[in-house]
Parts: C-alpha cells; sequence; structure tokens
C-alpha cells in the first residue's frame, strides 16, 4: 500500500482528531493546544527549515511544509481544516529525509520526549535534531567516497580562516589563508555542502566571490559573535579538555579559532548533533602540500563526474574499504611537499610490490572491513542500530588478519600505521555474544538481544511466547465451543486483544462476550478471561522490549567507549589501504618507482597518460619523454598538427607529477624529479557567463593567476595562449608570456608550452632556457598520420588544412584555404629574409613600422 495511502487511512480514522480542532487558516483562531505546540517550535526554527512532527506513526509537515515536501517527495498534499499537510511513516523516515536533503533542504527532527502511555495531557515534543546537507549521517545520503563537510569561514585581520567538519567521521581540520582566490580554491577542492559564515561579514561584502560559482554549497548564516576568539577559544577548550589550543598549533590564531568554534557551536548548540566523537583538531599548514587550484584539477581530470574511467581517481582507486578511497581522493588533491615524507611512501609501495604475498594478504583482509570511520560516528552519537554493532563487529574481527598479513614488513611507514591499529577482541566477543545474526532495524521493538545473554529476558520472552500460545490455544477451543469457525483473536494497539466473529455468526454469539466495536462486515468482543492474558503477554513482552533497549544502549555505550582507538584504527586502516591500491595498480600497470632528487629536474622516459591508456576503445598509447629544469631546458615549445597529441602530452608530465607527490608509483619507464612546490595550468577554451566573463578573458586571468604565483619549484602547463583575440595580438601575447617567463628572476618556472603559433618557436634562437619540440605526422598525399612522437625541433607547417579535410569540410572549401594560406606566408619575413616576430622595435626601419611586431 502507498505511503499517502496508509497516511489518509490513518486520517480518516481520527489519528488526527483533537489536534486541529476548528482551526482557521492561519492556525490561530481555535487552535488546540498540540497545534500551539506545533506553532512555537516551527517559530524557533532558521527560516526555511522544514520540521517533521511526530504524530503517533507519522512525522507530519504543514502549511509551507507540507507544500514544500510534498512537491520533493512526491507525495500526496492533503488537507484537514483547510490546512496543507502530508506525512512520512515515521520507520521509513530516513529514506525521505534523504531526498529533502539532497535538495538543499534543511530538516529538524521533533519527537515525543516523554511516554504517551504516562504523559498528562498533551505530549511533550521538542526537536531532537537539524539535520542540513553538510550535517547529515544518513548512508543513504552520503557518498561513501568522500567526505561530507561542513565549512565554517571567517575573516580576522585580513586572514580568511576555513574550519571543515565531516560529522559522519568526526574529522575536523582548519586552515589559514591572505588571499580570497586561494581560500575559494581550497572550498572547491573540500566541496563543503554546506558552509556557515558570519552574516554580516558577509552582507558587507567581506566574503564576496567566495561562492559565486560554487552551486553546490548551501550558505548559512550565523551571529557573528559565534566566531568570537574568545567564546570560540573557550568552546574548543572545553569541548576536548585541555588548557589551551597549543597542542593542536592555533592558540591566538583568530580566523582559525574563529571559524573552528563556530562550526563546532553551530552544530552542537543550533542543530542539536552530538559531537563526542570529534576528538580532535588538525591545523593544515600549506607548506606540506604541493598545491593544486580548481582550475589544475578540472584540466587534468584529477577528478571526474563523468565516469570513473576518466579520472586519474577512478584508474588509481582500487581500494577495498570506504575510508581508504575517501583518503585516496584527499593525496590526489593534497599531494605531499617533502621530499621525506613522498620517500616514505614510496617505501612501503614497493615494499608491498615486492612482497606480493603480503600484498593480497593485506587485501583481501582489508575487503572484510565496513567503513568503521562512520560505524563509530554513528553509534558514539547516540545513533545506529544493531547491525551497525554487527558490521562494526565484523570490521574488528578481521583487524588480527590485517596485522597478521603485514607483520614481517620493516619499512616505517608500514610498521607505524601498523601500530595504529587496536585489536579490541573483548568488543567482538561482547557483540557476537549479545546481539543476533540478523538483527532488525528498529532498535525499540525488540529481536535484538541472542538468547541466551541475559537470563531475565529469556524469562520475559518465554512469558509472553507462553501467552501467545494460550492465545492460539484459546482461539481452538472457542471455535469448537461456539461452533463459530471463522472465529478469530486478532490485536490493534487501540483495543489490544479481541475477538471478531462475522456478521453471518452474530447469532453464535455467547452471552459473556461484551460488544466493543462495530465493523462493516464483523463486530469485535472482548472476554474477561482474554484481557486477563492479554494483561499477562503484553506485560511480559513490554518489559521485554523495554530491557533489550536498555541493554541494547548499555552495549552501544560500551563501544562509543573506545571511539578513540577505533577512529585510530580507521585512519591507519585507511593509508593502509589507499598503499596496497597503489602497489596494485603498479604492478597491474607497469608502474614505476619515481627518484625523488634535491634537484629542480623533471626527467621521465617514456612516460604514458595513466587514464587515456585505459580507455578500452583508444588507439595503442606511444610514450614520450620529457627533460624539464630551470636552466637550459626550462620552457620546452611544443607544436604540431590538432589531434597530434600535444594537449595529452602536457597533462601526462603534470598527472606524473601530481602522481609522484601523492606517493604512487608512475606510468613512465624511468622518472627522476625534485619535489614541485604547485602545478599551473591553462588548457582549453571556457567561458563564465554568468559573472560576465568571456573565453578569452577567462584565459588571460588563468594566465594572470600563473605569471604572479609561479615560482621556480613550480610546473607550468600551457596549452594554446592567446587564441581567443585577434591572431596578431594573440601571438604577441603568447610571446611576451614565455619571454616573461624565462627572463624573470621571480618566476623561471618548468613550463611546457603547447601551441599553434609556430613563430614562438624563434625564442629559442636567442633564450638558452628555451627548447623547441614538435609532434611527429606522416604525409601520404594530402592526408596525414599522427605519429604521437615527441621530438626535438620545430614542426614545419601546422596541419590544420589536413585536419580539416579529416573532419568533412567540404572540397571547395578546402582549396580556397590552401589559395588564402600560400598569400599569408608569401608575407611571413622581412626583405632581410628573417622572422619579423623576432625583430625589435627599436631596430626596425620606419618602411616596416607599419608592420605589428611584437616589443
Amino acid at each position: 500500500m502507498a505511503v499517502e495511502q496508509i497516511h489518509n487511512i490513518w486520517v480518516d480514522r481520527g489519528g488526527l482528531e483533537g489536534m486541529m480542532g476548528g482551526m482557521s487558516t492561519d492556525g490561530e483562531s481555535t487552535a488546540t493546544p498540540m497545534m500551539k505546540q506545533y506553532r512555537r517550535i516551527k517559530s524557533e526554527l532558521p527560516p526555511g527549515t522544514i520540521l517533521f512532527f511526530r504524530l503517533g506513526d507519522f512525522y507530519e509537515m504543514f502549511f509551507e511544509d507540507a507544500q514544500t515536501a510534498s512537491q520533493i517527495l512526491n507525495i500526496a498534499l492533503t488537507k484537514r481544516q483547510h490546512i496543507p499537510m502530508c506525512g512520512v511513516p515515521f520507520h521509513a523516515a530516513d529514506q525521505y529525509l534523504a531526498k529533502l536533503i539532497k535538495a538543499g533542504v534543511k530538516v529538524a527532527i521533533c519527537d515525543q520526549v516523554e511516554d504517551p502511555a504516562t504523559a498528562k495531557g498533551i505530549v511533550k515534543r521538542d526537536v531532537t535534531s537539524i539535520v542540513t546537507p553538510g550535517t547529515v549521517t544518513v548512508d543513504s545520503v552520503l557518498e561513501s567516497n568522500r567526505n561530507n563537510y561542513l565549512a565554517g569561514v571567517y575573516q580576522s585581520n585580513g586572514v580568511f580562516g576555513l574550519a571543515l567538519l565531516d560529522l559522519s567521521t568526526g574529522l575536523f581540520r582548519v586552515e589559514e589563508t591572505a588571499r580570497a582566490d586561494s581560500l575559494r580554491d581550497s572550498l572547491r577542492r573540500a566541496g563543503p555542502n554546506e558552509c556557515i559564515v558570519p552574516a554580516e561579514q558577509y552582507a558587507a561584502g567581506a566574503l564576496a566571490g567566495i561562492f559565486e560559482s560554487s552551486s553546490r554549497t548551501m550558505v548559512s548564516n550565523c551571529d557573528d559573535w559565534t566566531f568570537d576568539y574568545d567564546a570560540s577559544r573557550d568552546l574548543l577548550v572545553r569541548h576536548f579538555g585541555v588548557k589551551s589550543l597549543d597542542g593542536f598549533g592555533c592558540e591566538g590564531r583568530g580566523a582559525l579559532v574563529g571559524a573552528a568554534g563556530a562550526v563546532l557551536y553551530y552544530v552542537r548548540e543550533q542543530l542539536h548533533r552530538a559531537v563526542s566523537h570529534v576528538r580532535s583538531l588538525r591545523v593544515v599548514n600549506p607548506g606540506e602540500f604541493m598545491v593544486l587550484d580548481e582550475t589544475t584539477c578540472l584540466n587534468l581530470d584529477l577528478l571526474s563526474d563523468k565516469g570513473r574511467s576518466t579520472s586519474l581517481l577512478g584508474v588509481l582507486d582500487c581500494t577495498r574499504t570506504a575510508m581508504g578511497s575517501r583518503l585516496l581522493r584527499e593525496w590526489i588533491l593534497r599531494p605531499l611537499a617533502d621530499s621525506g615524507a613522498i620517500r616514505q611512501r614510496h617505501d612501503a609501495v614497493q615494499a608491498m610490490c615486492d612482497g606480493r604475498d603480503m600484498l593480497h594478504r593485506l587485501r583481501d583482509a582489508l575487503a572484510n572491513v565496513k567503513d568503521i570511520e562512520r560505524l563509530i560516528a554513528r553509534l558514539s552519537s547516540g545513533g545506529g542500530n544493531a547491525r551497525d554493532l554487527n558490521a562494526l563487529s565484523q570490521s574488528l574481527s578481521s583487524l588480527p588478519a590485517v596485522k597478521d598479513s603485514i607483520a614481517g614488513c620493516q619499512v616505517e611507514l608500514v610498521r607505524q600505521l601498523s601500530t595504529g591499529i587496536c585489536l579490541m577482541p573483548e568488543l567482538v566477543e561482547l557483540i557476537g555474544r549479545a546481539i543476533v545474526d540478523e538483527p532488525p532495524i528498529p532498535i525499540k521493538e525488540g529481536g535484538i538481544i541472542r538468547r541466551g545473554y541475559s537470563a531475565e529476558l529469556d524469562e520475559l520472552r518465554d512469558a509472553a511466547t507462553e501467552g501467545r500460545k494460550w492465545l492460539a490455544e484459546f482461539q481452538a477451543g472457542e471455535r469448537d465451543r461456539t461452533g463459530i469457525k471463522t472465529l478469530k483473536v486478532c490485536h490493534n494497539r487501540v483495543f489490544g486483544y479481541y475477538i471478531e466473529v462475522s456478521k453471518g455468526q452474530l447469532a453464535n454469539v455467547p452471552p459473556e462476550y461484551t460488544r466493543r466495536q462495530t465493523m462493516a462486515n464483523a463486530e469485535r468482543y472482548v472476554t474477561p478471561e482474554i484481557k486477563e492474558y492479554e494483561n499477562r503477554i503484553l506485560g511480559a513482552q513490554d518489559k521485554a522490549v523495554a530491557l533489550e533497549y536498555e541493554m541494547f544502549v548499555k552495549i552501544r555505550d560500551a563501544v562509543a567507549g573506545e571511539t578513540g582507538r577505533i577512529q585510530n584504527t580507521a585512519g591507519s586502516l585507511a593509508g593502509l589501504d589507499v598503499l596496497a591500491a597503489f602497489a596494485d595498480r603498479a604492478l597491474l600497470s607497469r608502474y614505476v618507482r619515481p627518484e625523488i632528487s634535491d634537484g629542480d629536474g623533471i626527467d621521465v622516459r617514456d612516460g604514458r597518460h595513466p587514464v587515456i591508456e585505459q580507455i578500452p576503445e583508444a588507439e595503442r598509447f606511444v610514450p614520450n619523454d620529457v627533460l624539464l629544469d630551470c636552466t637550459a631546458n626550462q620552457l620546452l615549445i611544443i607544436t604540431g598538427p590538432n589531434m597530434a597529441g600535444k594537449s595529452t602530452y602536457i597533462r601526462q608530465v603534470a598527472i606524473i607529477v601530481v602522481m609522484t607527490q601523492a606517493g604512487s608509483f608512475v606510468p613512465a619507464a624511468a622518472a627522476k624529479m625534485g619535489v614541485v612546490d604547485r602545478v599551473f595550468t591553462r588548457v582549453g577554451a571556457s567561458d563564465d557567463l554568468a559573472r560576465g566573463r568571456s573565453t578569452f578573458m577567462v584565459e588571460m586571468q588563468e594566465t594572470a593567476n600563473i605569471l604572479n604565483n609561479a615560482t621556480s619549484r613550480s610546473l607550468i602547463v600551457l596549452d594554446e595562449i592567446g587564441r581567443g583575440t585577434s591572431t596578431f595580438d594573440g601571438i604577441s601575447i603568447a610571446w611576451a608570456v614565455a619571454e616573461y617567463l624565462h627572463n624573470s628572476p621571480n618566476v623561471k618556472a618548468k613550463t611546457l608550452f603547447a601551441t599553434h603559433y609556430h613563430e614562438l618557436t624563434d625564442l629559442a634562437l636567442t633564450m638558452p632556457g628555451i627548447k623547441n619540440y614538435n609532434v611527429l605526422v606522416h604525409e601520404k598525399g594530402e592526408g596525414i598520420v599522427f605519429l604521437r612522437k615527441i621530438v626535438p625541433g620545430a614542426a614545419d607547417k601546422s596541419y590544420g588544412i589536413q585536419v580539416a579535410r579529416l573532419a568533412g569540410l567540404p572540397a571547395e572549401v578546402i582549396d580556397r584555404a590552401k589559395e588564402i594560406l600560400l598569400n599569408l606566408e608569401e608575407g611571413e619575413f622581412s626583405e632581410a629574409g628573417k622572422p619579423k616576430l623576432a625583430q625589435s622595435r627599436s631596430r626596425k626601419s620606419k618602411r616596416d613600422q607599419s608592420q605589428m611586431e611584437l616589443l
């Protein structure tokens, strides 16, 4: 039966009787005490929050909430006393909650906070939690391979503080920056579903532009005082049970402390959510990691929404656990910038590649580990059910096999991670002894505790079972005694146990039966005898259910007491899982260990693109070398026709660098490189019409970001500078950019510059750090074959017309293009036979000054 049908039956039978009374359409004129209770609770919620108001077996929604929710949930909108309303069964609330959260809606859960059976007057209700997109912990909403962050942003003394809390795992970290664009990159990299900001700062424009293009993030305004340093510090100190924040590295840092304190206050005080599992605060120092801005992540396809096979994450993610998958994502987006730490990861991957038996046993053991990071977060925050306990127990029981598989490994990082795994056999034994193999999802309806765990519980269950057996015998006896073969003994929550007799058998009803209810086709009766046994059955059953819940809570509390050890274990398992995935991928795809040097060079032999070579329908991949440094091979100008592979080549170099510093082996025959502080990319054509930016403006802003922020330790990938404007303007800009990158002492960054402007190859004639490379092609008649090989030297022509022919342009267009090209090429050189672009204006004759040249 559909949810709306069940709901409508409940309403029609009086489920709301006495609640609405003779209320007017504004809900005020003759509102009952219950509706007044509803309006009071609703008025205390943040604007736009939908209220799930518990009534019986349903969560009800009224007025605007009902109208909004019914459309999102696709359930029937009904009316009573002219008031819009809809409802969902409380036992299935999570699936409806998930849909609302995915739609970007906040939902307040209002439950009964006292027993209706003992309540005097109206049952007390209160908001027990508010669920928002950034604080959801429901599995049906969460993505297992990424963190669900709630962010907090605060500006203090010219510094931006960013706090990121994943309530589903307890992960809590902060970072700061003085640059708005760096903050924006950090937010986009983390991808929070919700961000809280100080209302006055936000309204005053202090955070303008930070969230302009982040449609994924819901922005929630909070009172500015919640970001105040003193209030935030006091809250954090009390929460973590410390005397100062020195141990976390953020004492006295106003932006960090303000953002972190406000996030914790928002979750605990405003959303009424448990945060006991948030046990630590990590300060992220930018110098620890390579910087990858959003543009670079997109251009290199580090992550992708197009499908797993189209991104680096998709290629590398063969992890066995959800924790490992989330950590791998983090390692790819934040590669290390410390050579010692990078070598430690490579040592661990090497040991696993060398010890294949160890690797296989480790991955087999990890396959039995569930998402214990999120399991313990739910259980320790007062949520979770018996199935979560069993999943945790199963995972903990696999830990000895994990530790045994790496017991002989002497690599330092592997040993550290092994030490971080805590064996907890006492919890495994407790859960296994107490919880049935397949417990129900509800935790207050019994059926959770295993027989033999409690003698008292077994006695109560036996009493209830014997009572039900008596009822079955009573029904059979009454059928024989009365001759009513259709007589049934039934039960519901309103009348308890009763006897039901069809209308056709009413003449045979004994006089001692007492009528309780008339139905359309039957009558319902009770007898003193049946009511006596009902008290015995229901009394024992209610006591058994209550005792089961009490035992479940004690077991859950015992597990919650080990939250710290379980979280540490989860972190170690995730690290081992990622390293094992790197090793597995290295063996399967013939990756090699890159050598980390103390120099500035990047030397890759037979490098391959890790994503493209995995595409089944792609042509055979042709490996290529690259040699970059900050002296003789600082800027490589790469020419060749469209579709020849220039873009693939320059991107694969950048991806190999990212993989190296993330800790992975790389697709190459050999690789040696120094640590890169940042990878910049300017690739392709895109516009940003929402912000009034043309394709060329986007290109120039990305180029400006590179020129203003690159260092000699950076890697720059440029694919077509200046193509969004006129040819002369474009060549001029591209030439000037290349000169600046080569000549500026503040930059001198290693650069791969793919271009169709063959004029730029003349730069190598006068600048010692610039080298020319091109993509080989083979001409066959008027057609060409792409050889995909990068070789020294400049391309002799663009082959654009040949590519146009391959694309299917009409023959007459191709022929005319050849004529125009010939005319243009005849005017390419000066009278002295030298390329005009290489000339300086100061040396030009008056006769040549009418020509468009570079300064």
